[in-house]
C-alpha cells in the first residue's frame, strides 16, 4: 500500500457536508427572480463545477435566460451570508484532519467554489490544519484542469511525488488523472460508488479514518 506525505483535499461534499446551503442559496436566488425552486437532490446532481456551473444547470435555460447573470449575484450574495448557516464537516472529518497533522503530513484544500467562500470556510473550520486553501478565481483555472492542484503543491513548498487527491466526485478523479496523481474518492459525499466505480475510480473509502492507513 502506497504511503502519503501530502494530502489534497476537495472541500465540498469532502471534507464538509455543503448541500442544504449551496440548495438554500440557489433556491433564495430562484425564487427572488421568479424562477422555479429545485430539490435537494436537484441541486446535489448540480455541484462538482463551480457555483456558476451550478447555477446554470439551475436556472431554466441557463446562460441564456436574460436573469441569469442576476440570479447569479443574488446566489453569491446569499451564499456569502449564508454558506456557515447548516454546513458541518462529515463525522470523522476533524479527527482524521488531527491525526494527519500530528504525523506531519501536508494538508490543502482545492475547491471550485468561489475563492472568497473557500477561504472563509477553511479559516472557519480548519484551521491549524489546513496549510492551503485554494478557490476559484479568474487568475487560474478550476478543476478538472490541473493548475489549482499544481497551485497548492508550490504553496506547500512540496513535489506531487507522495501527494494524494482525495475528492468525491468525477470532477475530482479527472483533476487527479490531469495531475498524475492517485485519487482516493470517498463515499460519504455527493456521488455514490456506482457513479464514481463508472466515472474511473479505483479507490474508494467509506469513513474518513480509513486515510490514515495511508500515511
Amino acid at each position: 500500500m502506497k504511503r502519503f506525505d501530502t494530502f489534497i483535499f476537495d472541500l465540498d461534499g469532502t471534507l464538509l457536508n455543503t448541500l442544504d446551503d449551496l440548495a438554500a442559496s440557489t433556491n433564495y436566488a430562484l425564487r427572488i427572480h421568479g424562477m422555479p425552486e429545485r430539490s435537494v437532490d436537484e441541486v446535489r446532481s448540480f455541484v462538482g463545477n463551480g457555483v456558476r456551473k451550478l447555477m446554470e444547470r439551475a436556472v431554466p435555460f441557463g446562460e441564456a435566460n436574460p436573469l441569469f447573470n442576476d440570479a447569479f449575484e443574488s446566489f453569491r450574495r446569499h451564499y456569502l451570508e449564508h454558506g456557515l448557516d447548516s454546513t458541518a464537516p462529515y463525522p470523522g472529518v476533524m479527527e482524521m484532519l488531527a491525526q494527519l497533522k500530528s504525523r506531519g503530513k501536508r494538508i490543502a484544500v482545492v475547491s471550485n467554489k468561489f475563492y472568497a467562500a473557500t477561504e472563509e470556510l477553511c479559516a472557519h473550520f480548519f484551521s491549524g490544519l489546513v496549510e492551503v486553501a485554494i478557490g476559484e478565481r479568474e487568475s487560474i483555472r478550476k478543476k478538472p484542469a490541473p493548475d489549482t492542484v499544481v497551485e497548492a503543491l508550490r504553496q506547500l513548498g512540496v513535489s506531487g511525488e507522495k501527494a494524494v487527491y482525495v475528492g468525491d466526485s468525477d470532477v475530482d478523479i479527472m483533476t487527479a488523472n490531469n495531475c498524475n496523481m492517485p485519487c482516493i474518492s470517498v463515499l460519504w459525499g455527493f456521488r455514490n460508488r456506482d457513479f464514481l466505480i463508472s466515472h474511473g475510480a479505483q479507490v474508494l473509502i467509506s469513513r474518513p479514518e480509513e486515510l490514515l492507513d495511508r500515511c
